[in-house]
């Protein structure tokens, strides 16, 4: 079940790959840093590309998220989910003209920067539109998150922010430029982290940092401290995020921080958890060193596996009780090594049984594919006993639409 619906009936309705999510769960989770947060300034914006689809953007917006982007596509989705320009936050590496002059076109409520080049960009970009850009400099504080390196964003080795010994002249630098308004400052040191340390840590870099530029004569209303707070897949233990936020708070209080507003950019711990992927079972392949469970959802669908060796739970929703299990590898359709949902899984299955792929809700449906043709999965939120189709099973035929075949011969 998720909350009061079947999976399997939904499976059997919708087809399979087929993504499930709790609405309930989702907005349990957003109350959890709504009350760590409870009597500060502060602004919690979604970090959208966690997961994307609009029936979730509008779930947290209405109630009470600022969105967090990282491309004009993401724009304008926060826009159609009824989201306030000004309660949105541009962050990435690598924005365009195109996309700076649309955000201001709407009032962006800020851009987090993440190069002395791209300050010189956006200074242009808004002079010339005659306006100022308010800005927060992304600040790479040079703190280990402990988590996997292709989801780990403040070391020195990493694409983002700017070095922490530079940033103190890139604000002076600025404060310096007519189409820019400086408004904050900005940290976000990874993905999936599951300790408080490496956040307490950033926190100390990055008020350091805000003495050393109010020192300058450079006000800074708002401190950014990212996301990335781990979820439960394989028996981690992050923080509650209140619980979190309540040692975070400490730590700002006693270093006299307690007044300036507070902005966060939680993603996967918001919808993580609270999404399953469904599959069906298309073969058994035993073998003499690998037993094979071919599944339908693959690696276009779910895309963590091979991209990080990501571990998700992987579970029957008809169980055979009593039925002796077996060893499998549980891998999909697609024409790849690389295919694969789970290594040496101990499951009592047959063909044709639905299979749930757990915390599911980040990451997958937002970096889903059409390798091989395939088309994405729909997706269903549940809230109550209610079930919604969201998202529509894409078909070859969408995926043709924009394509130009040549003339004929």
């Amino acid at each position: 079940m998720v909350e009061g619906v079947s999976l399997e009936r939904l499976a059997r309705e919708h087809g399979t790959p087929l993504f499930v999510y709790s609405q309930a769960a989702m907005l349990t989770a957003l109350a959890a840093y709504q009350r760590g947060l409870a009597g500060r300034r502060h602004l919690i914006c979604y970090a959208m590309k966690a997961n994307s689809s609009l029936a979730i953007l509008q779930t947290l917006v209405r109630a009470g998220c600022g969105l967090d982007i990282v491309s004009g596509g993401e724009l304008e989705r926060a826009m159609a989910a009824g989201a306030d320009p000004a309660r949105v936050i541009f962050s990435g590496v690598g924005k365009t003209r195109a996309e700076m002059r649309q955000a201001l076109r709407l009032g962006i409520g800020c851009f987090n920067v993440e190069s002395r080049a791209e300050l010189d960009v956006l200074d242009e970009v808004a002079r010339d539109m005659g306006l100022r850009a308010p800005v927060s400099v992304r600040v790479n504080p040079n703190v280990d998150a402990k988590t996997h390196p292709y989801i780990s964003t403040g070391l020195k080795g990493n694409k983002f922010g700017i070095a922490h010994e530079d940033v103190i002249a890139t604000y002076r630098h600025a404060a310096d430029c007519a189409g820019l308004r400086v408004v904050g400052i900005d940290c976000h040191i990874g993905s999936q982290i599951t300790q408080s340390g490496p956040y307490l840590d950033a926190m100390d870099r990055i008020l350091d940092l805000v003495q050393g530029i109010e020192a300058e004569g450079i006000a800074i209303e708002h401190i950014d401290f990212g996301g990335g707070l781990g979820i439960d897949y394989q028996g981690d233990a992050p923080p509650a995020a209140d619980a979190l936020w309540g040692q975070l708070l400490q730590r700002l209080d006693a270093r006299g921080f307690g007044e300036r507003a507070i902005y966060i950019e939680p993603g996967r711990s918001l919808v993580g958890n609270a999404g399953a992927c469904l599959t069906e079972v298309l073969y058994l392949k035993p073998g003499e060193h690998k037993n094979f469970l071919i599944v339908d959802a693959a690696m276009n669908d779910l895309p963590r596996p091979a991209l990080y060796e990501a571990f998700h739970r992987i579970v029957p929703l008809a169980p055979r009780d009593g039925a002796p299990s077996t060893t499998w590898d549980v891998v999909g359709p697609v024409c790849e090594s690389g295919d694969w949902i789970g290594r040496d899984r101990a499951l009592s299955v047959r063909a044709g049984d639905f299979l749930a792929v757990l915390s599911a809700g980040a990451y997958c449906m937002s970096m889903a594919s059409n390798y091989n043709t395939r088309g994405r999965a729909a997706e269903v939120l549940v809230s109550g006993d209610q079930a919604t189709l969201i998202r529509s099973r894409e078909t070859a035929a969408d995926q043709l639409r924009l394509e130009r075949p040549l003339p004929p011969a």
